[in-house]
């Protein structure tokens, strides 16, 4: 290197019109020139394509990662077949590298935020709720269905040949549950119970558990596993398009307010411009090609802005039967 700098000065010398090295003679300077400038492109190229190399070796990337938590409002291969063709379009759109995580229980969104390090989940209304006031999380969006809904409810369903028709009825059957962290597979059916003077559920049935998935509660009723069951209508409505007996067999006995769908909502710290990046991908899909088809696969027409506003049903409804969701700690028996 220094051989090449105390060429630059005398080639400045000789461009200068000053001494040149005795004995010595040069080209014409503007070849010269050229041939400095050429080394110095192709050291420079060479820097730069080791630094690209170095950081292939160690991994490192500018791709921000993301980490969303899913629910298990289905089966663990149903969920994944669902959300991950709009993982990989929200990576494309935002640049970020997102990762699916898909857990156990309803309640783990919650726990998995801290432990695992979530950066968004698609909550469900009451986890959805839970993690606003435990959480502080900002919901962004949620799904618009065919037909123009984007809010779902909680159904309390039996066969119809059970002979259930009301809530005297139910003494001594089997309930089926989906989770204590669900409106409609848990916060629907404790407002039912109180409504209708149940005071202790657990020695009014004969049997009370959580299936974990309302898919679960819904078919052990049709099955006869369960007397009673809790779901939501949606998830109803999707087997019954596939399954003619869940519509023909099971009947509806009460339902719950509206609440918003599963929404995506994010950590409060999380980078701003990546809130607004996954935001308007999602706000956006409905007007490309690509989103469309993502969005048929999903089962949804577009996504819409949501707010922590859209929950005041969740929070009404735990009020009513005295639940405070900021200090609420649940386990499913």
């Amino acid at each position: 290197m220094q051989v090449f700098l105390d060429f630059l000065h005398h080639l400045s010398t000789i461009i200068n019109g000053g001494e040149t090295m005795p004995g010595k003679s040069y080209p014409n300077c503007s070849i010269l020139f050229v041939m400095c400038l050429f080394f110095l492109l192709v050291t420079g190229c060479g820097e730069e394509q080791q630094e690209k190399q170095m950081n292939n070796v160690t991994g490192k990337s500018t791709k921000e990662k993301l980490k969303i938590g899913l629910i298990t409002e289905h089966d663990i291969f149903s969920q994944k077949k669902r959300y991950e063709p709009l993982a990989a379009y929200l990576s494309r759109k935002t640049t970020a590298t997102i990762e699916l995580s898909i857990l156990s229980r309803y309640g783990n969104v919650i726990d998995n935020f801290v432990s695992n390090g979530l950066d968004a989940a698609f909550f469900g209304s009451f986890t959805g709720a839970l993690a606003i006031k435990k959480l502080g999380v900002q919901p962004l969006a949620r799904p618009e269905y065919p037909g123009g809904s984007s809010t779902y409810y909680g159904m309390i369903f039996v066969r119809k040949d059970s002979g259930i028709h009301n809530a005297a009825a139910m003494r001594g059957k089997r309930f089926a549950f989906v989770d204590k962290a669900t409106t409609a597979g848990w916060l629907l059916p404790m407002h039912y119970f109180k409504e209708n003077g149940i005071e202790d559920y657990p020695t009014f049935f004969s049997e009370t558990y959580f299936t974990g998935t309302h898919e679960d509660a819904i078919y052990d009723v049709l099955r006869g596993k369960a007397d009673i069951g809790a779901a939501k209508n949606t998830v109803f409505a999707r087997l019954a398009e596939s399954d003619s007996k869940v519509q023909e067999q099971l009947q509806i006995l009460a339902t719950s307010p509206e609440v918003p769908a599963n929404a995506l909502a994010v950590r409060k710290d999380l980078d701003e411009s990546l809130k607004r990046k996954l935001k308007n991908a999602l706000l956006q899909m409905d007007q490309d090609a690509e989103g469309r088809k993502v969005l048929h696969g999903f089962g949804a027409s577009r996504f819409l802005s949501t707010t922590a506003d859209d929950y005041a049903p969740v929070f009404d409804y735990a009020d009513k039967i005295g639940l405070d969701l900021a200090t609420y700690d649940y386990i499913n028996e």
